[in-house]
This record gives structure tokens, sequence and C-alpha cells, in this order.
């Protein structure tokens, strides 16, 4: 073995970046008899550079499709670029370039970016969501939603700014007060024709299934309340003077005898006509007022609940009662049916209301122990009905229902469940049904996903309206229709879609005539929404993917971050179950496994930006160190679901600790060939091996890479202090070598490629099986047990693993230190904590 020259990462990294893609052994190929392992990671947008956000998103994912490839699973480990976005088109305005050119250099200088890491990505299958050749598929799938029924165009509310006359996405409306971030106009809402996808026909099945998902807790948490199942009746109110009725939707049908006024959303189409001459005035300027207010900050229960009466009145169907119509901003058209019934004395918002306005409060639910004294604050809590016609006396499980009643809150209440049919809800329900003034119901959080963006860099939607027709779907074989490249970019921010007369003007496809195409794109999660289904074949054009490769779905593992849980995740899981019952799949979840990542913080403990001065450039940290140490030291900062602040010293050490071991391997050992080791040397490096791969293998399993990085760093050092022994000339010494490359292989590939070669070994050590372990081997034969007396340590002494409780006190008490503690002293008891501790209590 020749001496080796000093570790130089960069000039490693490059020739295995190289040679790997030479050797092309990152290539999936499709082998259905191979048990397969589909990894993906949420793949990037191009914005321009890959920070050590993407490092810590990717490195880690890296390492386990190359740990599960040596476990022998043929895994596919795909890449791409999420390339629509809004980004671009504000690159395109503010420095005069093409957001295609602006997009494609990008994507040109991130895949350099990407390849210094070392990363095993199947190249060959990489996806770029803004050529046609992807984007033909969003259309192909909007045309099949549409002929489903799951997509339809209606009026919705957007983000207006009246100076540039355009729509501005959530990114383009900035500060507290809300401006326009062209041209700091205060920005409005306003209501115009927009696409959006019927999610809300699968709110059930999306809202049962996270059941069958191995997710984060916290996220299938996040999922849940933004689908947000509520059930309860929907109660129908006439409106006095009016041939109309206003619909609520109340999960609280049991205090419908307190409904003492009604609150409709500014945007309720009844407002206009129930809206007296007198009020006319008070109410448009409320209306104005609230379409500058985010949804956010509507329902925001800090602010000051403000309203504005109509002059109009409903009548209350059960107590026959004229009740008052006022809007207010709290109330949001998009919930439930935009109209609400006012309880104040079961609610806190309409108490808050209530009070502030002068408006009447009717008592209907009491606590059990209710003295007859008036409420001070609304009772939300189960109870007894009062003040309720037929109702009183009766009692009411408030929020719950029979199914989710349980002892605890029975004694909690102190309320026992009443009989079938008898609890107030209930029976409440049972009467408007019979009458017909209402229904049992379920209304979702949920709401139907809005599609259309009316800005250029995006898929356009495949829609043309004609003045005879109406609205024509474009044909199949018509697609993809492209963005056209020649576009005017003018600073009002609207789309160029709409100026460009060559994309607009077109020919109805059913009679021939003129029309126009929708100049309307798609929201870029359209594209993240089926893309892990593209990367089977990626430039297969029968279809969205080859039927053929469906032995690769679902996908087996998915990573990426938690800002994704309620947009991305949520409308991947609709795509597939649409798509499920269009018989393209057989399954009905798209990612039944997710891990998420932690945030890599600044080396101030703070969210890296350039306003503070703390972001850490991975380039520059390559350079100076290498992309095995960078790939390190990241995953070694700790569990990868928690992330933390960077550390230089970090860095730093991650460094010494892969010199320390390129010298452990590489530098010949001092030790005379002809020494023979000892058994119990012998023996000692098995057993650390083969623990060793059982603590890695097991650690990797499961994401933890630090604790594998960390037993490695401990069998390091193990390795070193045996290199000094005549160990080193027993075949096992070699065998230990080779099998410490192979386990830091996954995490370290450059330089652990290079000491396998070093060691005379065919390249590659990432084609190498995964080393296994045997428990026996691994066992220990002795353990090192700490003697303390009143919890202060006094000795250690070795002892076998199998000895006995007494035999242990008895070689604690022979130990003369022991002993001497124990001079003059009465023992009490023995705490004896098998394999590690023995403590003497004495007085």
């Amino acid at each position: 073995m020749s001496t080796p020259i000093e570790y130089n990462p960069r000039e490693i990294e490059t020739k295995w970046q190289e040679k790997w893609e030479e050797m092309g052994i990152y290539r999936t190929q499709d082998d259905p008899s191979r048990q397969k392992f589909y990894l993906l990671s949420m793949f990037p947008y191009p914005s321009g550079n890959l920070h050590t956000g993407h490092w810590y998103a990717f490195a880690p994912a890296d390492a386990y499709a190359r740990f599960m490839r040596m476990q022998g699973y043929n895994v596919l480990f795909p890449i791409g670029f999420d390339a629509f976005g809004l980004p671009a088109e504000n690159a395109a305005i503010k420095r005069n370039i093409h957001p295609k050119e602006w997009t494609y250099k990008n994507i040109e200088h991130m895949r350099w970016q990407f390849k210094r890491m070392g990363p095993s990505f199947d190249w060959s299958r990489e996806i770029i969501t803004c050529e046609p050749e992807y984007y033909r598929w969003n259309q192909w799938f909007f045309l099949q939603f549409y002929k489903r029924g799951l997509a339809y165009r209606e009026k919705a509310p957007v983000d207006w700014c009246p100076t540039c006359n355009t729509t501005l996405a959530r990114e383009q409306v900035v500060g507290e007060d809300r401006r326009c971030e062209r041209c700091d106009t205060p920005v409005i809402k306003r209501e115009l024709e927009q696409w959006k996808l019927r999610i809300t026909n699968y709110a059930e099945e999306l809202l049962n299934d996270i059941e069958k998902l191995e997710w984060p807790e916290s996220i299938k948490v996040m999922q849940r309340n933004w689908i947000g199942k509520s059930r309860g009746a929907t109660i129908r109110f006439p409106v006095e003077g009016v041939d109309d009725v206003i619909e609520v939707f109340t999960t609280r049908p049991d205090t419908v005898y307190g409904a003492t006024f009604m609150v409709l959303a500014p945007e309720h189409p009844l407002v206009e006509k129930i809206t007296t001459p007198e009020q006319r005035e008070a109410v448009e300027a409320y209306k104005y007022q609230a379409a500058r207010q985010s949804e956010i900050e509507r329902m925001s229960t800090e602010k000051e609940k403000t309203g504005v009466f109509t002059g109009g009145y409903a009548i209350n169907p059960f107590t026959k009662e004229r009740i008052p119509i006022w809007i207010a901003d709290y109330v949001l058209m998009g919930y439930g049916t935009g109209a609400i019934m006012a309880v104040p004395s079961g609610d806190e918002r309409d108490w808050e209301f209530a009070t502030k306005y002068n408006l009447p409060i009717r008592i209907v639910v009491v606590p059990p122990d209710w003295n007859g004294e008036p409420l001070t604050q609304a009772y939300t809590g189960p109870g007894k009905m009062v003040y309720s016609g037929p109702l009183t006396g009766r009692i009411t499980l408030g929020k719950y229902w029979r199914d989710e009643w349980n002892e605890a809150l029975a004694k909690e209440y102190g309320i026992e469940l009443p009989p079938e049919g008898e609890e107030a809800k209930e029976a409440i329900i049972a009467h408007m049904e019979a009458e017909g003034i209402g229904h049992a119901d379920v209304t979702y959080r949920l709401r139907d996903w809005l599609i259309s963006r009316q800005r250029y860099w995006g898929t356009p939607i495949p829609i043309v309206y004609c003045p005879t027709c109406g609205t024509v779907p474009v044909p199949e074989e018509e697609l993809p229709i492209t963005l056209p490249d020649d576009v005017d970019f003018r600073p009002t921010g609207e789309s160029p879609l709409k100026f460009h007369e060559g994309f607009r003007n077109t020919t109805c496809p059913q009679c021939g005539g003129p029309a126009e195409r929708e100049t309307d794109t798609m929201d870029t999660f359209v594209d993240s929404s089926w893309y892990q289904y593209r990367y089977l074949s990626p430039h297969y054009d029968k279809g969205p993917f080859d039927p053929s490769q469906k032995h690769w779905l679902p996908v087996d593992q998915y990573t990426g971050g938690a800002e994704h849980a309620v947009m991305h995740l949520l409308y991947a899981r609709f795509w597939t179950k649409v798509m499920r019952d269009m018989g393209m799949v057989d399954f009905d979840e798209p990612f039944p496994r997710l891990y998420s990542q932690g945030v890599i913080l600044g080396p101030d403990g703070q969210k890296m930006s350039k306003s503070r001065g703390n972001v850490v450039d991975p380039d520059a940290l390559v350079d100076q160190y290498g992309a095995d140490t960078v790939r390190g030291y990241l995953m070694f900062i700790g569990p990868w679901n928690e992330g933390g602040p960077f550390s230089t010293q970090g860095i730093e050490g991650m460094y010494r600790f892969l010199n320390r071991v390129w010298d452990m391997v590489l530098t010949p050992p001092d030790v005379p060939s002809d020494a023979q080791p000892s058994d119990a040397d012998v023996r000692q490096l098995e057993r650390r091996l083969h623990q060793t791969i059982r603590d890695v293998t097991n650690d990797l399993r499961q994401f933890a890479f630090n604790t594998a990085i960390a037993a490695l760093m401990k069998f390091s050092n193990d390795l070193r202090d045996m290199k000094k022994t005549a160990v080193v000339n027993h075949p096992l010494w070699r065998e230990s070598m080779e099998t410490f490359i192979k386990l830091m292989a996954p995490l370290m590939p450059h330089i652990a490629e290079e000491m396998w070669v070093r060691l005379g070994n065919e390249p590659s050590v990432h084609t190498q099986p995964w080393p296994t372990w045997d428990e026996a081997r691994a066992a220990e034969e002795a353990f090192e047990l700490v003697i303390q007396v009143n919890g202060k340590t006094r000795d250690k002494m070795t002892l076998p693993v199998d000895i006995s409780e007494e035999e242990a006190k008895q070689k604690a008490l022979e130990s003369p230190n022991v002993q001497r503690h124990l001079a003059g002293k009465s023992i009490k008891r023995v705490i004896y904590v098998p394999g590690r501790l023995l403590n003497i209590v004495a007085k």
C-alpha cells in the first residue's frame, strides 16, 4: 500500500462526479423483477441559486437513496425543476429579460450546483415544467377534469390594483395596509370570472384517507383543519318584503331560538336587494372598506368587530320574530353560505357584536347548575335548554355529537347522554326537516381550488370563447397550446397574453367562426400535483406517463418541507384521486410516506436572509471544504426533521473528521508485519465492527443521519487506537476498513469512492451490497459497572454481561475504595441498574 497524497476534496470530487456520469451508475434500469423503491424529494423552483436549505433538503435524501441502492433496491431518484412562476415574470419587467431566458439560465446554473453536491439523481429523467412537452399534459388533464364536471368558471374575488388596472397575486400585495408592490396604490377586492377545480367533491375522502398516511402528525393535523369538516344544519330564514330566503349553516341548530339578528358577508348577493335607501350609503362605504382587507385580517379574533345595518329584516322561522340583517367583515362569502344566524348568548363573537351595537341577547343554553342569574358572557358549552319553545328543558351536548360524547365529557360537565333523538340538536333537526325549514348538513372549510392566474409565465388554459358556441374546450389533438415568445411586457403588470393578438384571436373548434382564447394561465401548483408520474417516462407523447411503467407507483418515500402541508400536498392527493377515478392508477394516495426536514438557520439562530447578513453560501463552503464535508456537517447538525443553526466550528470539525478517516484508511500502519494479534483484540474488532454495522443501518432506516455519523465517528476512534496493535495484520482489519468505507458511502460518497479504489478495489463502492451484521458477534461479553456511594461515583469495574445482581453487588462491596467510603456507615439499600450502575445508599 503506497503512502497516500494529502486529502484533496476538490480534485477527488470533480473526478468522481465526472466518472459516475460516464459510468451511468445512477441511471435507473427498468427491471420489474427487482424490488423497486421510488424516492422523491420536492423539486425546486429555479430561483438561480441553490441555498443552504436546498442542500439540507437534498443531501440527506440522496444519502437515503444511496443506502437503499446498496441494500439491493432498484431505486428511482429523479430530479426536475418547478419552472413556471411569478418571479420569472417580475424579472422580465424589472430586468428586461424574457422569463424563459431567465428561467433556463437559472436552471443551467442550479444544475451545475446540484452536480457539485454529488447526488445520485437519474438526470436522464429530468423534467422542466415550463417545457411544452410537460405542460401539454397540464392542459390534457384540465380537459379531462372539464369533461367530468370538475373544472368550472365562476366569479371569484381577487386582489385588484385600481391604478395598474390588473389583478395581483398574493405575493404582489405588500405591507400591513395591503398596497400594490409596483405602484403603492391601496389594493381592493374585485370579482372576476375565474377557473376553479372541484376539490370539494373529494373533501370527505381527503379527510378520511389522512388516516392511511405515514406522515408527520403535525402535517396531518394541518390538513384536517384545512379541510375543516363541520356537522350541523342548514336553516332557511325568509326575508321580509322580498321573495327570497337566507340560508345559513350552523353547527349549533339547538340555539336557533336565541338568534336575534343575522349577519351577511359584505359580498353576499342579497345585500343589494335588501339594503334600504336610507342605509345605502353606509352599506356601500362599508363594502369598500371590507374589500381592502385580506381574509386573515377579517377573521382575526383580535380585531374589533364592525358592521352596518342594511335596513332589511328576516323572520326567525322558529320564533316568528323579525330580526335585523347586518353586514360585517368577519363573515366571509367563501365560508358556509356567507350568512350566519347570530346567537349572542351562545357565541363570543356574536356577544361582542351585539353588545357593541345594542342588539338583543336571549339566553337559550345554560350550564347544568344555572341558578337563574343573567349571563355576563356567552356560554358555549353543553347544558340545559331554556326559553326555547319545545326544546326547553332538554339537554344539549353543545358542539359535541352523540358519537363524540364520552365518560370524560360527562364527568366534566355533569351531563349524562340523553336517549336517542332526545338531545336538543337531534330534536330540532328532526323538527325542521318535518316542517321543511331546514335539514341536517355537513360543510367543509375547504374551498374549490382557484387555478386562474392573470399572468403570462404559466400553462395556458385550453379554452376558447365563441360568441356563437360559448365556452369551448380546445380539442386534445391541438395540444399543447404554447406560450408565444414575442410578447410585450408592459409595466401595467397585466398578462402579455391579453395584448398578443396572435395568441388571443383564434377560431372556434366547433363552428369555425372567430373566437378568443382564455388568456389566464394555470396556478403553478397544477404542475406539481402530478409531476411524480411524469418522471416514469418524461418524453412519452401518448399520455402523461407510459402505463407500462406503473410498477414504480406509488412513490415509496416523499421528502420535503412542511410549508407545503396544505397546498401542494393536498392538491397532489386530490389529483391522484381523480386519476384513480379516471382509471389511470389503482391506488388512493400519491405519497403514502412523507418525511419533512427542518430548517437550517443562520449562525445567529435566525432565519437566513440577506437583510440580516446571516446567509451561508454553500458554494463557498464547497470551495473551501468540499461537498462531502458540507453533506456530512448538514446531516450531523441534528435530527433531520428539526434543523438548527449553522456553525462554522461544526463544519471545520467535520472536515477534520474526514481527514482523520482518510489517514486511518490509507496511511500504512506502523506495526511489524509479523506481529501476531491477540484473540481478545480480534474479538474486540469483530464486536465493534458488527455493532457499527447494526447501528448505522438502523439509524439510516429511520433518517437518523446524525446518529449514524456519530456511530462512524466512534468506530473510527476505536479503529485508530486498534491500528497501533497487531490486529492490523489480521484479515479482519482489511474487512473493517472496507466495511467502514461502505457505511460512509451514502453520506460522503466522493471520499468513500476514492478510498475504496485506493485500497485496490474496482469502482464503484456505491454498487456494493450493504454490509450485514451478526447479533451474536455484536454482543458485548463484558460491561463497565459504575459504583456509587450515596450518588457519588467511587469506583468502576468491568464485569461479564451475564453476571447476576447478587454477584454484581458482591463484587462492588469487595472494592477497597467502596469499603473506605462505607466505613462507619450502615447500608440502607442498594439500587442496581443492570449493565450500568450500582448505587449504595448508606448512613
